[in-house]
């Protein structure tokens, strides 16, 4: 019943959370991983180059806007964690940075594979591996197909899911939804 009032209320007003699983991130080896936000378009542009944000796909005003209000929201709520692991990509990196939730490092594990799929067993074992020898309460930032890979749900721009550790994946505990 709750989630289905903050749903209407995402709906009527936009720009808040569409779901409400703040309490998810209260459990025992709970922590964040969250879709870039808001950079219009799919993949990115022929001739990218990693490093380079001129040549890739990037946030835009929108998605900078959103970036900021998510990390607002997490301080509000007095949701902390030790690091924000991202990814090398720009739309990423910038997303990581604009939260203010930690500092930020990055982690070419948690890289789009998006154009080379063959990349994704490997990446995905990587990351993993990454979370596992980590002992900081970490927030990542990546791609919606490395969400996939590790969780096996698809996620939106902006979309934040409350996972922890469970053998060979995350388990998602919850989703916070922010609209750009």
């Amino acid at each position: 019943m709750i989630q289905r009032f903050f749903l209407i209320l995402g709906l009527l007003w936009p720009g808040i959370a569409l779901a409400n699983d703040w309490d998810a991130l209260e459990r025992p080896g709970a922590f964040a991983i969250m879709r870039h936000a808001l950079a219009p378009g799919i993949g990115d542009p022929p001739g990218f180059t990693l490093g380079a944000c001129d040549t890739q796909r990037n946030l835009d005003d929108q998605g900078r806007e959103q970036a900021s209000r998510i990390g607002e929201a997490f301080r509000d709520r007095g949701h902390g964690f030790d690091v924000v692991l991202t990814s090398q990509w720009c739309r990423c990196r910038e997303t990581a940075d604009l939260l203010g939730l930690g500092p930020v490092r990055d982690v070419p594990a948690f890289n789009s594979f998006f154009r080379d799929v063959s990349a994704r067993d490997r990446q995905t074992r990587t990351a993993l591996e990454v979370l596992k020898d980590t002992s900081d309460r970490p927030f990542i930032v990546t791609h919606q197909v490395n969400i996939r890979a590790l969780t096996g749900r698809t996620t939106r721009s902006g979309e934040v899911l409350v996972v922890r550790l469970a053998d060979d994946r995350l388990e998602v505990l919850g989703s916070i939804l922010f609209e750009p």
